[in-house]
C-alpha cells in the first residue's frame, strides 16, 4: 500500500510532467488513496489536464477536484465572442455535425445541447470547445439520436457490451457486470485503474442505440483490497 506521503510526491511528479500544465499554483493533498486537487489555472483545459495526470498515478482511488479557473484580465472575453468562436470551431471539425448542436455561452460556461449520432461526435464538440480561451468550463447536454429503423434491444446491447470487454486486453471484465434497461446501460463492479474505468464506459457506449450510460465501477488497486 502506498503511503500518503508518496502519493503525494507521486501525483506532483505527474502534474510537473503535464505540458497542458503549470503545476507553479497547484496544490495536492493525499490521504487514503484519495488525492484532492488545490489552486488554480488559467484555462478550463489545463484544469482537466491536470484531473487526468492525477488520475494516472498508481494507488489513487478518488479524486476531489477544487481548482479555480483565473482567466488573466487580457483573455476575458465577451460571451458573445466565445459563442461566436465555438460556432467556427464546430463547423471547422469533421467529426461533428454542426447543425446540430446549439450553444449558449453564460459567463463563460458553454452549454452545449442538440442530438448526434454518435457518442464521440459529443464529446468531439466538447473537447474542442473546452480548447478555447476565456472559457470556464463546458456543460455537455448533447444526447443521441437512435436510428429509426434499429431499435434498441436489451438482450442484444448486453451481450455486445460483454464481448466487447471480454476481447479488449486493457479490462478485466470478469470483474465487471453489465445491465441494460433499454437504452440505459449500468455498469457495476470493479476495475484496477481508472484507465481501465474509462475503457469500459467507451466499450458501453460504442455499443448500439445506447443513449446513457451509468458508471458505478470501483477502482480496487494492489494493496487496497
Amino acid at each position: 500500500m502506498i503511503d500518503d506521503r508518496t502519493l503525494q510526491d507521486m501525483v506532483i511528479q505527474e502534474l510537473d510532467w503535464e505540458p497542458k500544465v503549470d503545476p507553479a499554483h497547484l496544490g495536492v493533498i493525499a490521504k487514503s488513496g484519495v488525492v484532492t486537487l488545490t489552486g488554480f489555472v488559467d484555462s478550463f483545459a489545463a484544469k482537466a489536464a491536470a484531473e487526468a495526470a492525477a488520475k494516472r498515478v498508481r494507488g489513487v482511488r478518488a479524486i476531489a477536484e477544487e481548482i479555480e479557473i483565473r482567466l488573466p484580465h487580457d483573455r476575458k472575453q465577451a460571451d458573445d465572442e466565445i459563442a461566436e468562436r465555438a460556432l467556427r470551431i464546430l463547423a471547422w471539425s469533421v467529426h461533428v455535425p454542426s447543425d446540430s448542436i446549439q450553444i449558449k455561452v453564460e459567463r463563460g460556461v458553454v452549454n452545449l445541447a442538440g442530438e448526434v449520432p454518435y457518442r464521440y461526435q459529443s464529446e468531439s464538440a466538447a473537447a474542442h470547445v473546452a480548447q478555447l480561451g476565456g472559457v470556464r468550463g463546458v456543460v455537455n447536454l448533447i444526447g443521441l439520436k437512435s436510428e429509426p429503423d434499429s431499435p434498441t434491444r436489451p438482450g442484444s446491447v448486453k451481450s455486445r457490451i460483454q464481448s466487447a470487454l471480454l476481447r479488449n486486453a486493457e479490462v478485466d471484465a470478469a470483474g465487471i457486470h453489465v445491465e441494460t434497461d433499454g437504452s440505459h446501460v449500468t455498469l457495476s463492479g470493479t476495475v484496477r485503474s481508472w484507465a481501465e474505468r474509462r475503457t469500459a464506459e467507451d466499450a458501453a457506449w460504442a455499443a448500439p442505440d445506447v443513449d446513457r450510460v451509468s458508471n458505478n465501477l470501483l477502482v480496487i488497486q494492489p494493496g487496497y483490497e
